[in-house]
C-alpha cells in the first residue's frame, strides 16, 4: 500500500492504517528502536507507542514522507525510554556510545542552558553535513541518527570498518571546527 493511502486511512480513523503501517514499516521502526534500546521488549513497546502516536497525530498532521515521520517518532520515543531506564548510569548501548563520540563536538548541557538555541545548533549541524560528500553524510547519519554500529555501517556502505571509523573521526573533527567558527562554545 502506498504512503498516501495509509495516511488517508489515518485521516478516516480506519484501524487498518495501523496494520498497514506495521506491515510496511514495522522492521524499519524496530531497527531504529533496537539500535537505541538494545532490548527486544523495550524496542517492541517503542514501536507500538509509535503507532499510537501516529494515530493521535494524524490528523491534524499530514506527513509528507510517512517513513521519516514515523522514524522520527520512534527515535524520540526510544530515546525517551532509554533516558528513563538509565537515569544516572551511562554506557552499555550503541546510543550511549555514539553520544560519547559526539561529546567533544557538541556544546555541553550547561552552555545550552545558558542560552544556546538548540534549533540554531541543529541548523549549524545540518549546514555542516551539507558540506560533506554524500557517502560521509550517510555514514554520519547512520551512526548518529539511526545509531547503527560501525560494523553495520561498513556492511551497508560497502566500506571497511576502519574506513567508516576514519570518516566518522574526520567528520566529528570537522564538525567541531565548524561549530567553533560559528561561535558555538564547545
Amino acid at each position: 500500500m502506498q504512503d498516501d493511502q495509509i495516511v488517508r486511512l489515518y485521516w478516516q480513523r480506519d484501524e487498518t492504517a495501523i496494520r498497514e503501517t506495521e506491515h510496511k514499516y514495522g522492521r524499519y521502526l524496530y531497527k531504529i528502536a533496537s539500535n537505541i534500546l538494545l532490548n527486544h521488549e523495550d524496542s517492541q513497546e517503542s514501536v507500538n507507542d509509535t503507532y499510537l502516536k501516529a494515530w493521535n497525530t494524524i490528523p491534524p498532521s499530514a506527513p509528507v514522507r510517512l517513513s521519516i515521520f514515523l522514524g522520527r517518532i520512534t527515535r524520540q520515543l526510544s530515546i525517551d525510554r532509554y533516558r528513563t531506564s538509565s537515569r544516572l548510569k551511562r554506557g552499555g548501548t550503541g546510543y550511549a556510545a555514539s553520544l560519547t563520540e559526539l561529546e567533544e563536538c557538541i556544546p555541553d548541557g550547561d552552555t545550552t542552558r545558558e542560552g544556546v538555541d538548540l534549533r540554531l545548533l541543529a541548523g549549524a549541524i545540518s549546514e555542516y553535513l551539507r558540506t560533506l560528500p554524500v557517502a560521509a553524510q550517510r555514514v554520519f547519519i547512520g551512526r548518529y541518527y539511526y545509531m547503527d554500529s560501525i560494523r553495520e555501517i561498513a556492511r551497508w556502505s560497502g566500506m571497511s570498518e576502519s574506513k567508516v571509523k576514519s570518516i566518522l573521526y574526520r567528520a566529528r573533527n570537522g564538525l567541531k571546527s565548524y561549530l567553533e567558527k560559528e561561535d558555538f562554545a564547545i
